[in-house]
């Protein structure tokens, strides 16, 4: 166990002696993003650079606060702070941003236009304080001691204010949402880079994956400068992976923009609710293996989303409700949208709000009635999403995304056949036999299960296993390095099996109806199985279509000493 404090502030000389970075810490799980759910902790980045002029780069959200401002204070008297220049704005960072103004009502806004729009909208009652200053694409920032300040616009649907800030005093490009991950540690920069692969995967797949076309419009705009280090908003600072990372996110945005079926996610955020919705619902389609084009309609042009929606195999409506209504640019993408997609295409809602919402109702009402089938049963969410509403937001995805597949025929068919149809390879394939298994996980408040039958043993001391996930089975998200899980070996019979055959609606009860316990890692036993094993995730290796995840026994126990372990023969190995 760590000695620390649950929140603190690491401080840190990162460039000479006057680039300093502090880093808001916190072991904890913060729950405003979906990108959070791994529960490592995580980083939020502010950046100080002190010459004869002081600016501050992206203060932290109001979760630390009180922690962020008192270190601020020893580490430079706010009166002298002349710049807060902010990647993006959004409502989690207006408490301490006010607070910065309150003590330092000197200071000038640096940001982008809808960024001072979004400022000037939260902070109304400080519109006698407010300074703001737009860049330019040709503009710089001196501060003093060569330090000559560019600013690189780079939005993206979920954040369309996006600014990059890149010193060239320093060569540090000061990257915001880009290159970061969601791990706390006291490691200032990616000394151990390796280690930091799978987070990294993650939060770009959670982040940047249904943003993919305007993440590479960005890599390109980056790439005019002559960074030596990233330093992003989240994680470590990015010095010694700097080109893995950059080629990482290309290759990576590349594979989404190959993908052969699309989704158009079509969403409009009044308080980054909804926003927060899409986001989950874009992680469960990607997962399964199909594009994600996310589309703010309050920053897109109508031509655009026409564009998108003639092109997409499917799309997804999200809205918040404001005075009862649909925000007119919603109203607007609608009525593109029904004058355009072809009524074959696939369609879901769904959507936020705080007293009602008929924004919603209107939405599903209007592409039913046009003869429009939905792939998902329409979100309503109230409020702030929970655990459990994101987790059911991935699996709608994943269920959208594999009626996608399904309705242009990408999936192989299910029935039975025959020898002489198998291809020799596969028939081959199909003589590896497994035992029948439910790998049964839970993370908090969500859990989850599947049939497995690609289980072997891996290794003696420590005695592990290896389990192949399907990457679009909703337990994979709770399989990652470091997460717990039961695998209940199944004796010979269909009564457990034939529960877990049966498909599932989205975040639905695996375990509803069935005899279980919990493990000493709180995960469920099934105690109609004949044994089971408590493990921990150790690994994890990309294997195509398929997770292959390595985890350690911690314990397990024999249940019933007589019956056989059931065993899964196939005829063929292109399919279960």
């Amino acid at each position: 166990m760590l000695d620390i404090k649950p929140r603190d502030v690491q401080v840190a000389l990162i460039a000479a002696a006057d680039t300093t970075i502090l880093r808001s810490r916190t072991w904890d799980r913060l729950k405003f993003e979906v990108e959070y759910s791994l529960q490592r902790g995580t980083t939020a980045n502010s950046y100080l650079i002190k010459a004869d002029k002081t600016a501050l780069i992206d203060p932290p959200g109001e979760s630390f606060t009180e922690t962020f401002l008192h270190q601020m204070q020893e580490s430079l008297e706010l009166q002298q702070l002349d710049y807060v220049i902010l990647g993006h704005v959004n409502p989690n960072r207006m408490v301490t941003i006010k607070a910065l103004l309150e003590l330092a009502p000197q200071v000038t806004f640096v940001c982008s236009k809808p960024g001072a729009i979004a400022l000037q909208s939260a902070l109304r009652e400080y519109q006698n304080l407010l300074k703001i200053w737009l860049p330019r694409a040709e503009d710089t920032l001196y501060l003093g001691n060569s330090h000559q300040l560019q600013f690189i616009s780079v939005p993206t649907p979920r954040w369309p204010d996006g600014l990059c800030t890149y010193d060239p005093a320093t060569r540090i490009l000061f990257t915001d949402k880009l290159f970061g991950c969601h791990v706390c540690a006291d490691e200032v920069f990616d000394d151990n880079w390796k280690a930091l692969d799978e987070d990294r995967r993650f939060y770009y797949d959670c982040l940047h994956a249904s943003q993919s076309r305007q993440v590479e419009v960005a890599l390109d705009k980056l790439a005019a400068f002559s960074a030596k280090m990233y330093a992003p908003g989240h994680g470590s600072i990015v010095r010694y992976s700097l080109s893995r990372l950059t080629h990482d996110y290309r290759t990576w945005s590349q594979q989404q923009k190959e993908q052969d079926l699309t989704v158009a996610l079509i969403y409009a955020s009044a308080y980054g609710n909804t926003a927060t919705l899409a986001q989950a619902i874009a992680k469960g389609i990607t997962k399964a293996g199909v594009g994600v084009e996310t589309i703010n309609c309050e920053f897109t042009d109508p031509a655009e989303i026409e564009a998108a929606v003639q092109k997409c195999d499917g799309f997804i409506i999200g809205s918040p409700t404001l005075g009862g209504h649909m925000p007119t640019q919603v109203q607007t993408a609608l009525g593109t949208v029904l004058s355009t997609a072809a009524k074959t295409k696939l369609a879901g809602v769904f959507g936020s709000y705080g007293w009602s919402g008929e924004a919603v109702d209107e939405i599903e009402s209007k592409l039913q009635d046009a003869g429009y089938r939905l792939g998902f049963d329409t979100i309503r969410v109230k409020f702030k999403p929970d655990d459990l509403t994101l987790q059911q937001c991935k699996e709608s995805g994943t269920d959208f995304a594999q009626s996608l597949k399904k309705s242009k025929k990408f999936r192989t068919p299910s029935q039975p056949v025959s020898n002489s149809q198998i291809d020799r390879t596969a028939q081959a394939v199909g003589q590896v036999v497994g035992s029948v298994c439910v790998l049964a996980a839970k993370r908090g408040e969500v859990s989850s299960a599947m049939l497995a039958s690609w289980v072997t043993q891996a290794s003696f001391n420590p005695p592990g296993l290896t389990v192949a996930i399907a990457k679009d089975r909703a337990v994979e998200s709770l399989t990652h390095t470091g997460d717990k899980f039961v695998l209940n070996i199944l004796k010979e019979g269909m009564n457990v099996r034939r529960h877990f055959l049966k498909p599932f609606a989205p975040g639905e009860d695996r375990f509803a109806g069935l005899d279980t316990q919990d493990a000493e890692n709180g995960c469920p036993i099934i105690n109609d199985a004949l044994a089971y094993l408590e493990c921990t995730v150790k690994s994890r290796m990309d294997c195509g279509d398929h997770w292959l995840v390595y985890a350690v026994v911690d314990n397990g126990k024999v249940i019933q000493s007589t019956g056989m372990t059931a065993v899964h023969h196939r005829k063929s190995g292109s399919h279960y």
